[in-house]
């Protein structure tokens, strides 16, 4: 399909992204989000054991994003897995999956703002965290193909950083290889939970998939870009992760805020560590821009069906976005950056967004052959993972997890009987 302008009648958007645009979108919501947010979490779980975590967070994932390009590709609609349970499962299986993204991710885009905030201004990190968000929600505002252009810098900024961290840490004379060791402190449990909040880090691929009604040709560009950037993220994040452990060693990186500064520092470079806040500052960003991108629409996709009120449903005559959910979304995230904790939003997206995916795994399970279906190994394995890793996080994540979900559940049942009697 041409990427010419669509009517302003039209509540369709414009299809105006190739590949290498979508590819980059995706990496620009992983690189950000998970390699400055999720190491030091992860290694106070599991110790040692954090490249095992990261392991099995990639095989999750891999499940996931062959899922989710098959169904992609099926249904090049905005919403991604909303769209996908609900045509495969049925309403209230999609609707859950929408309800899993859109909280879980809000609080992902609080993290990625605080992240900012805490890098270039630590004392008035809630100030520049909103003052972000503000500025990100008007760029997406304007139109995703600028949005796409800002990424794509983004992007380049940060992949250079991080290789100037590796080559610093790989060409010190501060690395110790017996640091990579898995030893007495990698329990299965805390690998599990590893593995579940690195999860965080994987998520950004299936921002491809919610902008299904923006990118050409859908049918082959989906299916090709989210490999493509999960592969890319999964090579970046493991030579990070190797280099700072051969530096820190694993109890260093757990007690630390900023543990690929501290490993540049380690390794005899400490004026690369100024490069580094600047590059997490930058990192967070994109994932900022790419994370409102994505919530918004699906957002879009639930106000069109009326799960979430239909006034956001509207797509700007002059941009061809949907302004409404983004100025939406703009202000809960502006007002969780005020009082939201970085940390303890990891875990808690992480939860909603596993529970998104097992929704995914599912609906890519009930495809016929002749649908594109995956191997059926792919779904199963990629359904137990998202569960497994899911209440293998820390038990407040859970809780709190499990609570937003039924609550979401309930307020679908009582939209349902309130129709019914009506």
């Amino acid at each position: 399909m041409s990427g010419a302008a669509v009517p302003a009648g039209s509540r369709e958007l414009r299809r105006h992204l190739g590949l290498f645009d979508a590819v980059v979108i995706g990496l620009g919501s992983m690189v950000g989000a998970g390699i400055f947010a999720s190491l030091a979490p992860a290694a106070s779980a599991a110790g040692s054991g954090l490249l095992l975590g990261l392991a099995l967070a990639a095989v999750v994932a891999y499940c996931n994003a062959t899922s989710s390009a098959r169904l992609a590709a099926r249904y090049p609609q905005s919403g991604g897995t909303y769209v996908y349970g609900r045509e495969q499962l049925g309403d209230f299986w999609g609707y859950l999956a929408g309800w899993g993204f859109v909280v879980g991710k809000t609080a992902s885009c609080a993290a990625m703002a605080l992240t900012v905030g805490s890098y270039v201004w630590p004392s008035q990190a809630h100030a520049v965290a909103i003052a972000a968000v503000v500025a990100l929600t008007a760029v997406n505002y304007v139109g995703v193909q600028k949005a796409a252009w800002l990424t794509r810098v983004v992007v380049a900024l940060v992949l250079a950083v991080l290789a100037a961290v590796v080559t610093a840490c790989l060409t010190s004379g501060a690395t110790d290889a017996a640091r990579l060791d898995v030893g007495a402190d990698a329990s299965f449990g805390g690998v599990l939970q590893a593995a579940g909040l690195l999860f965080f880090a994987f998520a950004g691929y299936a921002r491809i998939a919610t902008l299904g009604e923006e990118v050409r040709d859908p049918e082959r560009t989906i299916p090709r870009a989210i490999p493509l950037a999960l592969g890319i993220a999964l090579v970046v994040y493991a030579a990070v992760a190797v280099s700072v452990l051969l530096v820190l060693g694993p109890h260093r990186v757990a007690h630390t805020t900023a543990p690929l500064a501290d490993a540049v520092r380690a390794a005899g470079l400490p004026g690369l560590a100024p490069v580094v806040r600047v590059g997490a500052a930058i990192a967070a960003l994109g994932s900022l821009l790419a994370l409102i991108l994505g919530v918004s629409r699906t957002t879009l996709a639930m106000a069109r069906d009326r799960h979430l009120p239909h006034t956001l449903a509207a797509v700007h005559p002059r941009f061809q976005v949907p302004h409404r959910a983004e100025l939406a979304i703009g202000a809960v995230v502006a007002v969780l950056s005020a009082t939201a904790d970085v940390r303890g939003a990891i875990g808690f997206s992480s939860f909603g967004v596993l529970a998104y995916y097992a929704v995914a795994n599912a609906s890519a399970w009930t495809l016929a052959p002749d649908e594109g279906r995956p191997p059926r190994t792919v779904p199963i394995v990629g359904t137990a993972g998202c569960l497994v890793l899911a209440f293998a996080l820390p038990l407040a994540s859970v809780l709190a997890g499990v609570a937003v979900i039924a609550a979401g559940a309930a307020a679908y049942g009582l939209r349902k009987a309130i129709a019914h009697h009506a």
